[in-house]
């Protein structure tokens, strides 16, 4: 994807909203949507899977099919919903995530407001709109309209209980060749930009469970999901994974801005030990 202006000063810009304009999306923005979320190159990830992203418009939270989307109250005036499809499995949800977090970015440069949505939606109200095969699953949906400048309380509270302006530091997620030793700003190289971008990027509860290692010669980024227990097992699928795909997208487009060439491989480095919570998930290989 190109972006028109820089993804590194989009991702630092991108928040969630959750209150927005009691305006329409314009003719001109549902086309760049409807054309964007059309374009198959947009929705294969870098495991090879593609996933499906429908654009339902609503009116009062209520679709043209006049089904009632709810989202619990965490969602005030939306001009409709971004719903993502995919299949429930791991390289299906990270490849996802990943696509999707593009259209997120693309949004944002577009000036229209998103939130990523996992669990605070009625996934039965969207699966009766969207009519799914016995195949497709709903991970997750993101509001779209215009932000209202002013947030709610409830916003302003929604975020101090997830913390979510508060990113865990360097030393907390990233590594220098292997788990003993944490990777700072000034021994990344080329990768600091790409590897800030993944600590700024946005996770399920800011629960923020990338954790990557850089290799000696900093020519491949190991990344590894460090899973919290427990979390989001009733929702029926791992979360997490989508935090994941968010990572990831974040890394691969911050290296396209900087003209860092490189390619996603699974090639497990097998760094020893691991907690038992994590997980080695892909890494990212620089051209030579």
């Amino acid at each position: 994807m190109i972006y028109k202006k820089s993804v590194t000063e989009t991702i630092r810009k991108r928040q969630s909203i959750r209150t927005y304009e009691n305006q329409a999306i314009s003719a001109v923005h549902l086309q760049q949507i409807h054309d964007y979320i059309n374009d198959s190159g947009h929705l294969k990830g870098p495991f090879g899977q593609t996933g499906r992203i429908v654009l339902v418009e609503v009116k009062k939270n209520v679709t043209d099919k006049g089904i009632k989307l709810g989202t619990y109250g965490f969602i005030k005036n939306p001009s409709g919903y971004l719903v993502g499809i995919t299949e429930n499995n791991r390289e299906a949800l990270i490849d996802f995530a990943f696509t999707f977090q593009k259209l997120v970015l693309f949004l944002t440069e577009l000036e229209i407001g998103t939130c990523w949505m996992g669990g605070t939606f009625s996934r039965n109200s969207f699966e009766e709109e969207i009519q799914l095969d016995e195949s497709g699953f709903i991970p997750c949906i993101t509001p779209i309209g215009y932000p209202k400048q002013k947030q709610r309380v409830f916003d302003k509270a929604v975020r101090l209980v997830v913390k979510a302006d508060n990113k865990k530091p360097w030393d907390k997620l990233f590594y220098d060749t292997d788990f003993e030793s944490n990777l700072t700003k000034e021994n990344a190289g080329l990768l600091e930009v790409p590897v800030e971008m993944v600590r700024l990027g946005p996770s399920a509860s800011n629960k923020q469970p990338w954790r990557l290692v850089v290799s000696e010669d900093r020519k491949i980024c190991h990344f590894y999901i460090e899973h919290t227990p427990n979390y989001s097992t009733k929702l029926g699928y791992d979360m997490q994974l989508l935090d994941m795909g968010i990572a990831m997208c974040q890394f691969e487009s911050a290296c396209q801005e900087l003209n860092i060439s490189g390619n996603w491989a699974v090639s497990d480095p097998e760094i020893t030990p691991l907690s038992k919570q994590t997980e080695y998930i892909v890494s990212w290989h620089l051209d030579s």
